[in-house]
């Protein structure tokens, strides 16, 4: 889905969107990530208090309704601001009998150059497995998607399909120098359908805003990873028929959730020091420059000196 237009044009255009894709035979239908405003975090300190929404508010009431009449459910992704006063990057699940659920809040916040999330997104801490009159669903967003532990988690609280809201693409008019960010994203995803034996539906915007090319290639795959169906760059609906039974198959005949060793895995439940990011060889004193790096004018490409330097979040910001 393209975000063009405003708050207003863009509630409207999505009711029309899920409408079709009801009409369409689809009984649980998601929207991507902040489905109803520009993609603000790509500047920081940007004004954005007139783009948040309560829970419930407008959009859950509008959704409610549609969900209610047309016996679907809606995954509504929008930026919410909660009753304590924080602002969240949230998912509302709403059930085929128009019900909100209890609202999921992105847990994982980037902040990286075109993507200043910290600043305007409080991190939730919780995730949720929604029992939904056609299966039982998790919704992790966007960045979120990165992370294995995530999936397993809802995996393990007996997800049996993940859908991931998303806004990525590249920043600036060339592709990123590491590689094709495109397919590392359909990768992880699909990687986390096989470990985890769950379905996997990725939900991304499409359409350039400002510096920042959103790629599309929204997909759905099974619990082997097998994508079933797969978008283009522009917006399109897409739709496919799942058999959730095939979770179960996967999961006993390779037998990952039943092998696992948790008494193994307590290093992942550590703080990150960051120490294990830096090279045993510095020493205090050092530095890119007396390294031998070269460090850009603020002009000039800085993905070289992103991926040879050890950084932190606070290093090029």
């Amino acid at each position: 889905m393209e975000i063009a237009g405003n708050r207003a044009e863009m509630l409207v255009r999505a009711k029309e969107k899920v409408m079709g894709a009801a009409a369409a035979g689809a009984q649980i239908i998601c929207l991507p990530e902040l489905y109803r405003t520009p993609y603000f975090p790509q500047h920081a300190g940007s004004d954005v208090m007139p783009y948040a929404e309560t829970v419930p508010g407008e959009s859950t009431g509008i959704f409610s309704a549609v969900a209610r009449d047309h016996n679907i459910v809606i995954i509504v992704p929008l930026f919410e601001r909660s009753p304590d006063g924080r602002f969240h990057n949230t998912a509302v699940v709403i059930d085929a009998d128009g019900s909100i659920l209890p609202p999921y809040r992105k847990v994982h916040i980037p902040q990286d150059p075109g993507f200043y999330e910290k600043g305007y997104f409080y991190p939730g801490d919780t995730y949720r497995v929604y029992g939904t009159r056609y299966g039982k669903i998790a919704v992790l967003i966007c960045f979120d998607q990165w992370y294995p532990e995530a999936a397993r988690c809802v995996a393990l609280e007996g997800a049996d399909i993940i859908f991931y809201p998303t806004a990525i693409g590249h920043p600036g008019d060339r592709d990123p120098a590491e590689g094709n960010w495109q397919d590392a994203w359909e990768t992880i995803q699909r990687s986390h359908a096989i470990a985890n034996s769950v379905h996997v539906a990725a939900v991304n915007r499409v359409g350039t805003e400002e510096s920042i090319r959103f790629f599309g290639g929204s997909f759905i795959c099974d619990a082997f990873g097998n994508v079933l169906a797969r978008a283009g760059g522009s917006e399109e609906m897409l739709v496919a028929d799942l058999d959730l039974s095939t979770n179960r198959t996967v999961q006993d005949s390779w037998g990952f959730f039943r092998n696992r060793r948790p008494d193994t895995y307590c290093r992942i439940a550590e703080v990150f020091s960051g120490k294990s990011a830096v090279s045993p060889a510095l020493r205090v004193g050092d530095t890119p420059q007396n390294r031998g790096f070269w460090m850009p004018a603020e002009w000039e490409p800085h993905e070289a000196v992103w991926i040879a330097w050890p950084h932190n979040k606070l290093t090029f910001l």
